[in-house]
């Protein structure tokens, strides 16, 4: 699966350490190349000898190592390289990239990259919750690193909370969909994403709780697969996926004009948005006084844009979302049916871990044939890949890809 890729692992100062040994081993059984550089907090908790008999390549720990060397080890590294994966990744090291320091072995490998950077944090929950962590992190999606998103649970300071290391399962499936899964290349995706705002007077509105989360994480999945993704997203405070179009919108109405601008050139369209289901009949461009407010508001229904985007011609797959708390299969099958729909994504509002502004989801995915398929808890960007798989599916069974 990796036969011929060239990919160098970076290895820091984290108890996590430990793990980089499995993943050198996976990506050798998939037929990759490995190359080791570590930061020298690191070779305090995993031997680099371990990484050399393991890579079967020399581990590089110090710019200046084997001086008599006639190439400069951090460049040389970086030739012809295909993927430079870093896991774990410290707050260290992130604030040292995205500021451009070079003053070790890894961090002047890094520099010196012209390939994918994939990033896989790995720390205390307080500290990967710090906002110059997080600033640093935005940064470098920016600029088009890509990150696995570390895992709730245990951690070594004796506490539980988000911060642990990703599955290597997942971290490998990550690095494997950086080569060999763009099969939408050439293809045009569009994603609704957060909530809309539909204002009461200049400073009210009516909403509900969406952070975008899944949708940007859905967006992500499939420029990962190469395709050109269109992003319609209403106020959240996330910054739009790198290499990605985003248009930005506030209301229902605004978010239907985006879609209906979009929609026909697109070969999937994932409607991930919690559009507001209401607004008020008069809203007022000025603040209202609440002395002045009246003991009712009068509202009206929003446009379904699921259903107008169901009624228009073309041939695409059409993906809705349901948050539900009850009858979680049955209410979205419901929806599946009424507002012709290719595959539909269920969440239960009730579960812990899943919904609204959570970094974790759990969805129930039902398409067209009935084919019911559960997930349980997962990060968003796994769960979106997820879908993204059953799409390509959907899409194959279509016509629309090969």
């Amino acid at each position: 699966m990796l036969h011929g890729k060239k990919i160098a692992l970076g290895v820091t100062g984290s108890i996590a350490a430990y793990k980089a040994v499995e993943i050198v081993r996976r990506l050798k059984e998939l037929g990759a190349s490995v190359r080791v550089v570590m930061t020298n907090h690191a070779t305090r908790f995993v031997s680099p000898l371990t990484f050399a008999v393991l890579s079967e390549q020399p581990v590089l720990t110090d710019e200046f190592q084997d001086g008599s060397q006639e190439t400069i080890g951090h460049i040389a590294i970086t030739d012809s390289l295909d993927l430079a994966l870093v896991a774990p990744a410290t707050a260290n090291l992130i604030g040292k990239v995205a500021a451009g320091i070079a003053d070790d072995a890894l961090t002047s490998t890094l520099m010196a990259l012209d390939c994918p950077l994939v990033m896989a944090p790995a720390m205390n929950d307080r500290m990967y919750r710090n906002p110059a962590l997080q600033s640093n992190i935005s940064l470098l999606k920016e600029r088009g690193v890509r990150f696995i998103e570390p895992e709730p649970g245990p951690l070594a300071c004796g506490v539980s909370g988000h911060g642990r290391l990703a599955d290597t399962k997942s971290i490998i499936q990550r690095v494997v969909s950086v080569f060999g899964n763009q099969v939408l290349t050439g293809k045009t995706v569009l994603v609704t994403a957060g909530p809309t705002r539909e204002p009461v007077d200049a400073v009210r509105f009516i909403s509900n709780p969406s952070t975008g989360k899944m949708g940007y994480a859905v967006a992500a999945a499939a420029r990962d697969r190469g395709a050109q993704v269109v992003l319609v997203s209403g106020p959240t405070q996330l910054e739009p996926p790198a290499a990605v179009e985003c248009v930005h919108v506030g209301t229902a109405a605004e978010m239907r004009k985006a879609v209906r601008d979009h929609v026909k050139e697109a070969h999937a369209v994932i409607m991930t948005a919690a559009v507001s289901d209401f607004r008020p009949v008069a809203a007022s461009n000025r603040k209202v006084k609440k002395e002045a407010v009246p003991d009712t508001l009068a509202l009206e229904r929003t446009e379904d844009i699921l259903r107008e985007a169901g009624s228009i011609p073309g041939s695409r797959v059409l993906v809705g979302f349901a948050a539900e708390t009850d009858s979680i299969v049955q209410n979205a099958t419901d929806k599946l049916q009424k507002k012709n729909l290719d595959m539909i994504v269920a969440n239960d509002l009730l579960q812990k871990g899943a919904g609204f502004a959570s970094d974790t989801n759990s969805v129930t995915i039902i398409d067209r044939s009935g084919v019911v398929t559960e997930l349980p808890v997962l990060p968003k960007a796994e769960i979106a890949s997820h879908i993204l798989d059953n799409i390509v599916e959907l899409m194959v069974k279509r016509g629309i890809l090969p």
